[in-house]
């Protein structure tokens, strides 16, 4: 059954499946969805022995943080599926939030999907997709949540929750991020929410009006970040009235 045909969803919608270690949730979401899984399947794991981050960046993946990935069929027109990061954001601040005591540094989303507390990465997303030869478009979201370790890495300051003065724990953590990417993916109804959803990440987002860079495959641009237009896409004042807009990119402050 595709996403289109569920409808509204509730939590009974979704499945979870733990495991102890495997190379990849993503990975693991790909194989389920080549076998036939209907999606709405989220896989943890304890541990990750090949976790990636985005272009092919490793993901240092020790226990004690949350590797979780979320399996979605045909999850919306193609079209419509750049704003599917922004909603992923919005669903993970939420999660997070809940688990911050009040003397925690701020929690704040970097466009379009890092999770930054006091400025510092915690969480780390890639979305994958692939075409199956039954005509269906699988869609798998990784999250991975510095939870109680924190890896070295030369491009962004980075911490972790326990760091901030929580105690929760990766299955704690992953329970609020189960309810909250559920009732998200609802508000985000396969791109027609895009507005509310838009709405919502320009309230928990990082550095608006702020100095940027952003590093582009082929080249990097400097201006103010401007925000998110109604598509989401990232707005770059780059000077004498120029506005610029990007569909993807690493950003850094300053």
């Amino acid at each position: 059954m595709s996403f289109e045909a569920r409808g509204r969803m509730s939590l009974d919608d979704f499945r979870h499946e733990a495991l102890s270690e495997t190379s990849s949730t993503n990975s693991e979401c790909l194989a389920r969805a080549r076998a036939g899984d209907r999606g709405l399947l989220w896989v943890t794991a304890e541990r990750q022995t090949g976790g990636r981050g985005r272009r092919g960046r490793p993901w240092i993946s020790e226990r004690g943080n949350l590797y979780a990935s979320l399996l979605l069929i045909d999850p919306a027109p193609m079209e419509r599926l750049g704003s599917l990061p922004l909603a992923i954001a919005v669903a993970v601040h939420q999660a997070i939030r809940q688990v911050l005591p009040p003397q925690a540094e701020r929690l704040e989303v970097k466009w379009p999907n890092d999770i930054l507390i006091g400025r510092k990465k915690t969480c780390g997303i890639l979305v994958e997709g692939e075409s199956l030869p039954d005509g269906r478009h699988a869609l798998v979201i990784g999250i991975g949540i510095n939870v109680s370790v924190m890896p070295d890495n030369p491009l962004y300051p980075v911490t972790c929750i326990r760091e901030q003065g929580s105690a929760v724990s990766p299955e704690e953590l992953f329970a609020h991020l189960f309810a909250s990417m559920a009732q998200v993916l609802g508000a985000w109804d396969r791109g027609r929410g895009i507005r509310e959803i838009t709405a919502r990440w320009r309230e928990v987002a990082c550095g608006i009006g702020e100095k940027i860079t952003v590093n582009l495959p082929d080249r990097s641009i400097s201006g103010h970040f401007a925000g998110i237009d109604d598509n989401g896409l990232l707005m770059l004042d780059t000077g004498a009235g120029r506005m610029m807009t990007i569909a993807a990119g690493d950003v850094f402050f300053g």
